[in-house]
Order: structure tokens, then C-alpha cells, then sequence
């Protein structure tokens, strides 16, 4: 993918960015420093950035953990975020935790389970200890990567930010305005460079600072943010600037 625009227009901090594409979850994969890419059954990010996740008790690295007791194993979690429409490049970001990993059991290991449940119910976390064991990653450094760069994010900084304020709706309303509102999309069209106009215009994403859409071209993939006046935090606000931006200034009042 390439950059269309020089003047970079404002955008969400890194660490922001990254709170963000851990409450969206998305695919995640493990990466030991001895041993071979794994897919977590399950992972969660708390906001201090410690991460709690699910391997299956026969893992390699179950079993490397659990030969020394309280051992460490340094490891790196990727998390993907991938694009709520189907595109040919779908993925529009990703975060990088190293740190050390460590297994749980007993007591400690249900109080995290039970932290877990209440801030993200679900079925997988069942699966803790039965047939499942559960690892903790405290991260040393994180580093992200999308279009607006790559970035290193200290711990601290990631624990101070928030997630993005439409992040939770984000996808759905993306399909929507996939789905069924394709005058919507050539109307926001008029604000890309006049040169990518002719190539598939789809809805990237959206945060609080823009729009971003993703121009399909013949042999390229090009990524353009679209700001908003000023920065949204409601609906409401989201709603009239996307009226600015098609041209219905007056309707933004109502």
C-alpha cells in the first residue's frame, strides 16, 4: 500500500491505535523465541497491557513452561486488524507485544479467568484448565504498524490511552455502508486525489479524527485518511460530519 497524501492529516496517537486494535480483539498469533508460530485458542489485553491467553495443554511450549517453576519464556504476541469489508489486502494493522510469558494455575490462575470474564465474556475461557492451560505475557515493548507508520509504544503509554470511541461499532457500520449505501461512498470519493478517483473506492475504517478509504487500483492498493473539522465523540457528531463531507453542510445542524 502507498502513502497519497504529504501533508499527513490528524490521526489517533500510536498508543491510541493500538488500544484500539485490542478491543477489537482480531486474530492473534504467538511467537516464541524457541520454538514455532501458534495461534492462541484465546487472548485478551488488559489495559495495562498485560495479556492473558489460552494454549492447549499439549503445546511445546505448555510443557517448557511448566519444567521450572514460575520459569519465564520470552515471546512476541501479534495482533492483526483486519478489515471489517472484504478486501484484497485485508489487513489494515498490526500491533507487536514482547515481553515474557509465564503459566498460571490454581487460584491465580481462575482470578484471571474471572478478570477476564468480566471485561470480555466468552465460551473459550470455559476451556481453562480442561484441556487448556493459562499463560500471562507482561510486555517490555510494543510496537505498531498501518498507515499512518510504525511506532513504538512504551507500556506506560499504551496504559494511559483509551480505545477509539466507535470502535465497538466501527465494523457493522462500515458493512452497512458497504452493503447499502454505495452513493454514500462515491459522494466521499470527491475528496480523493483527483488521480484515484477511477479505482474501486471502499470504506477502510473510521475513528474519531476521519474516514479512511481504501482505493483499489489496477496494480496498487492506496490508503487516504479524510479528516473531520474537528475530532467526533458521539454519534451525533460522527453523523454531521459525514454530511459535511458529502456536501449537506446544513443537514450537520440538525
Amino acid at each position: 500500500m502507498t502513502d497519497t497524501q504529504t501533508k499527513r492529516p490528524p490521526a489517533p496517537h500510536a498508543a491510541e491505535r493500538a488500544r484500539t486494535i485490542t478491543a477489537r480483539g482480531g486474530q492473534a498469533a504467538l511467537l516464541p523465541q524457541a520454538g514455532s508460530r501458534t495461534s492462541p485458542l484465546f487472548h485478551h489485553v488488559h489495559p495495562c497491557g498485560t495479556t492473558i491467553l489460552l494454549l492447549a495443554d499439549e503445546h511445546p511450549l505448555v510443557g517448557q513452561l511448566w519444567q521450572t517453576p514460575r520459569a519465564e519464556v520470552t515471546a512476541m504476541l501479534e495482533i492483526a486488524d483486519q478489515a471489517p469489508v472484504p478486501l484484497r489486502e485485508p489487513i489494515r494493522g498490526l500491533l507487536w507485544l514482547t515481553g515474557w510469558i509465564t503459566a498460571l494455575d490454581g487460584q491465580e490462575a481462575r482470578d484471571e479467568i474471572l478478570a477476564v470474564a468480566d471485561a470480555r465474556p466468552d465460551h473459550r475461557l470455559l476451556d481453562a484448565g480442561h484441556g487448556a492451560s493459562v499463560l500471562r505475557l507482561t510486555p517490555a515493548s510494543m510496537v505498531i504498524a498501518d498507515a499512518e507508520g510504525t511506532s513504538s509504544i512504551r507500556p506506560e503509554q499504551f496504559a494511559n490511552a483509551t480505545p477509539d470511541p466507535f470502535c465497538r461499532n466501527e465494523d457493522n457500520w462500515l458493512r452497512h455502508l458497504e452493503a447499502a449505501h454505495h452513493d454514500v461512498v462515491s459522494q466521499l470519493a470527491r475528496h480523493l486525489p483527483e488521480e484515484l478517483r477511477a479505482g474501486h473506492v471502499r470504506p477502510l475504517g473510521l475513528d474519531r479524527f476521519g474516514l479512511r478509504l481504501r482505493v483499489e487500483a489496477e496494480c496498487d492498493d492506496h490508503d487516504v485518511r479524510i479528516a473531520f473539522s474537528k475530532p467526533v465523540s458521539t454519534a451525533q457528531e460522527l453523523a454531521g460530519e459525514l454530511r459535511r463531507l458529502m456536501g449537506c453542510p446544513f443537514l450537520s445542524q440538525r
